[in-house]
């Protein structure tokens, strides 16, 4: 039995059409399919980059809305090809931050936080050389 890569990460919202918008317009995804579950109550969403075999982005809707303050994923982490572009980038959005500054690791891999539409954390991330 192969483990490849990370399929998704699902992440639970209150309101799906909302948190495509956040996705699309501050982090830069782009929405591939949405769905109603079988169930007919659960609506989902699912994003990515539109790269070959990239783990996608999962917003699901109805399933639990009593979301805790940091939402129900603790954070998922985007890779950056320029993380002082985009420290920039965001500082200039409608967006709270949770880091003050970028965090630069002993390996020279550089990140920061911030807050989605619904508490949850995302990491910009960029890998050290």
């Amino acid at each position: 039995m192969a483990r490849t890569k990370i399929e998704h990460v699902g992440i639970m919202v209150k309101d799906i059409e909302a948190s495509i918008h956040f996705y699309e317009s501050i982090v830069g995804m782009t929405l591939k399919n949405t769905l109603l579950h079988t169930n007919g109550i659960i609506k989902l969403a699912f994003l990515g980059f539109t790269k070959d075999g990239e783990t996608e982005l999962e917003l699901i809707q109805g399933y639990n809305d009593k979301l805790p303050s940091e939402g129900k994923v603790h954070h998922i982490a985007i890779t950056v090809d320029d993380i002082e572009e985009e420290w920039s980038r965001i500082q200039n959005l409608d967006v709270e931050l949770i880091d003050s500054d970028i965090t630069t690791l002993p390996d020279g891999s550089r990140y920061f936080f911030f807050y989605g539409q619904d508490g949850e954390w995302i990491e910009f991330f960029q890998k050290g050389k």
